[in-house]
Parts: C-alpha cells; structure tokens; sequence
C-alpha cells in the first residue's frame, strides 16, 4: 500500500515532465542494445583468439623462409633440401625439423578443392593443404583422432614442373571428416579427389587429426578445413622449414640456425624467420583491436548513460525544490526524499531495459543474418539489465542525496 502510494505521485511528476523521462529511457534501451551485443561479440573474438592451434608446445616452434636460391635439377634441388634439414637439424638445442609448405596462422598458404567423386560439378570442400617432406604427428605434436600416420614408404619426391604423380594417400582433420561423411564413425580407407573430372588425383584416408588449424585460421569450422600430404616438392624458389627447439632455447636456436645455414650456403641467402607465436599475433592483431575498440565504446557507453541520468535527476532537484521543501514540511524525512528519486530512477531505467532487450535482440538477428554470429544467449540481457540497474540507482544517488539535504525553510523561499 505504502509502495503504491510512492508511486502514483511519482508517476504523475513523471506525466508532467515526459521528455526527460523518455530521453532517460531511450539512452538506456540504445545502450542496453548495443552493450549486449558488443559484450557477446567481445566474447566470441576473444573464443576465437584462444582457439587451439592443433599443435602443442607452440612457443617452442619457428619457421625458416629460405630464397635467393637458383632451381636446379630435380635431384639436385631434392639433396639440397635434405642438407638444409641437416644442416639445421646439426645445431644444438633444435629437436625436430622439416620442409613444409605452409604452417597454420601464418595467413601465407595454399588451398585446393577436394570431392567425393569425379563426376561432381563442383568439389565438396576447400581445404588447406599442408605439404610435407617428413612426419608433422611429433614435431608439431599433433593428435590423431583415429587412424595411423605416414610410414616412410608413403613418402614422395616429386618434381612439380614435369611429374602427374601425387601420393596415394593422405591425413586429414576431423573438421572436414564431418564435413565430407557427416554422421559416420570412421572415415579411415574412404578415398577422396584432389579436383574434379577426369584429372582428379585419388587418395585414400589413413589418419584424421583431431585438429589442426590453417593457415588462414578462419573463423567457425572452416578453420581447421586441412589436410597433410607425404611429398617433398622441387622446382619451388622458396624452401620453408619448421622447426622445434628444446623449451626455452628458441631465440637462441634460431640465431644459430641463421649463422649455421648462411655458412653451409655457397651462395648468400634471403632468410625470414618467424615464431609460431608471431604468426598468431599477427592473424589475431584484427580480432584484438576489434574486441578492445568495442569494449571502449561499451564504456564509454556506460558514462555516457551515467551522466544522462545525473544530468536529468539535477535538473529534476533544481526544479522540485519547493515541492520537495512542502514535502519536508509535511513530515517527510530525508530517507523518503532519497527513496522518492531512487524509485523514480529504477522506474525508467526499467522502461528502457525493457525496450533495450526487444532492440538487443532485434539487432542481433540482423547480425545473425548478415554476420557468422549465433543467436545472443540471455545471459547477456539478463546480466546487462542488472548493469543498467545498478548503474541507474549509483548515478542518481548524488542528486538524490542533494535532494534530500535540502531543508524546508530554503525550499519553500523559493518562488
């Protein structure tokens, strides 16, 4: 009974000063709208950010870009390969390394289409292709989800500017095993097509991985859309190698592996190194300036809603002074005048919050419809709303509180 008392007078100052009630309340709902979505896009960049490479022990790992190298003979090119491997493999602290043609997150690779028959028009998935001269299972630790690896005799030494030959079979992940045979337990000895028509290359599955990114690292699924192929290639003009050094000699090892190939080169040598951890920095440096520039606006926000509604609630006071004076004459005390604009503030934030949660969802299904986003969980309103609320009742508690110091005699001097 009390409450509803509170409340009828409260709701008729309202009526008769609806403009600042409704610009409170828009400010709210706007912001409520924009903070949930900014907040859940946040989370998801940041999901994205963290996302497993595939590869375990990353900061222990480095790549080798080797150029300036003139292409000779297919066997001559092959027996250099296999001197840089040893030549790097020679120098202390490195555990492991091989040709490569491209590593994951490094947004340098190659991709080709794969299908599950020649016939098809067009193939059934674009995957990234990791080309490799020696077994990536240990040196970048990767887990196989069913399967087996390469043995040696898989392996091919092929010369790309004469030879059709391709390897008869290949790795795959699980991401593009659901892809290809969705709902099927094994996908071990199926055969896919490198390509389309009469010129598709077919291989056969003997290993799927439990993940590996690549080197894009797109976001959802296609992200780990990879394969492993046993081949090391001639007639490239650029060598890359991966290496892994023993944990905690990487910078060291990687000084020395430079001296090491520049000395055991006849000729001088283009090379680019770069870590593992670099190449995410890089691909995520887009996801992180996203993530922190919304995060800004979602504060900025914040005092922005703050000052509206500290601004309106003095203007309120500044402009009840004699009606909060005749309140206090009449026996009101200072907790009731405090009360008075607390319950005002939380009954127009709660109008905006409302509003603000029909405009959060609206504007997250026209993310969902132009963006890869899932619909926004209703945490994230809920946790928001309680924001706002809190927010409201903090920013009207200094007018509220200069509202009820003031005293009966100065209120009601004024005319």
């Amino acid at each position: 009974m009390k409450l509803n008392l509170e409340i009828r007078p409260i709701l008729s100052a309202l009526m008769r000063s609806k403009t600042g009630a409704i610009l409170v309340a828009l400010q709210v709902a706007i912001s409520l709208a924009i903070l949930a979505n900014a907040v859940y896009i946040v989370q998801l960049r940041m999901e994205v950010v963290a996302r497993p490479s595939g590869l375990t022990e990353e900061n222990d790992l480095f790549s080798i870009n080797l150029s300036n190298r003139k292409l000779a003979e297919h066997a001559e090119q092959i027996a250099t390969q296999k001197q840089d491997e040893a030549t790097i493999r020679g120098v202390a602290g490195v555990q492991g390394v091989t040709r490569v043609s491209q590593t994951p997150l490094s947004w340098s690779g190659s991709t080709t289409g794969v299908s599950l028959d020649r016939k098809q028009a067009a193939t059934s998935a674009n995957v990234s292709m990791y080309v490799t001269s020696e077994s990536l299972m240990k040196l970048w630790g990767i887990k196989l989800a069913d399967g087996r690896d390469f043995n040696q005799g898989e392996f091919r030494e092929i010369d790309t500017s004469t030879s059709k030959e391709f390897p008869d079979v290949v790795i795959i992940t699980k991401a593009l095993a659901e892809k290809l045979f969705p709902d099927q337990a094994s996908v071990v000895g199926k055969t896919i097509y490198f390509g389309t028509g009469d010129d598709a290359y077919a291989t056969r599955i003997i290993g799927v991985l439990e993940r590996l990114q690549t080197h894009a690292a797109q976001i959802g699924a296609k992200g780990e859309i990879s394969v492993i192929l046993p081949i090391r290639m001639s007639n490239d003009p650029y060598s890359k190698y991966s290496v892994r050094a023993e944990p905690g000699q990487r910078d060291r090892v990687m000084k020395d592996v430079e001296t090491a190939l520049r000395k055991a080169s006849a000729t001088p040598l283009i090379i680019n190194m770069r870590t593992l951890e670099e190449d995410r920095t890089r691909r995520y440096r887009a996801d992180n300036g996203l993530a922190w520039m919304l995060i800004a606006v979602c504060v900025l926000l914040l005092l922005v809603t703050a000052s509206g509604i500290v601004g309106i609630s003095s203007l309120w006071v500044t402009q009840r002074r004699k009606h909060i004076g005749v309140r206090r004459a009449l026996g009101a005390r200072r907790i009731d005048i405090l009360r008075y604009f607390v319950t005002e503030n939380v009954m127009i934030t709660s109008i905006g919050i409302f509003c603000g949660t029909a405009l959060a969802i609206a504007l997250n299904q026209l993310l969902v419809s132009k963006l890869e986003l899932t619909k926004l969980p209703v945490q994230y309103l809920l946790v928001g709303s309680v924001i706002f609320w809190i927010l409201g009742i903090i920013a009207v508690a200094g007018p509220a509180a200069r509202a009820a110091a003031i005293s009966p005699a100065t209120a009601t001097r004024s005319t």
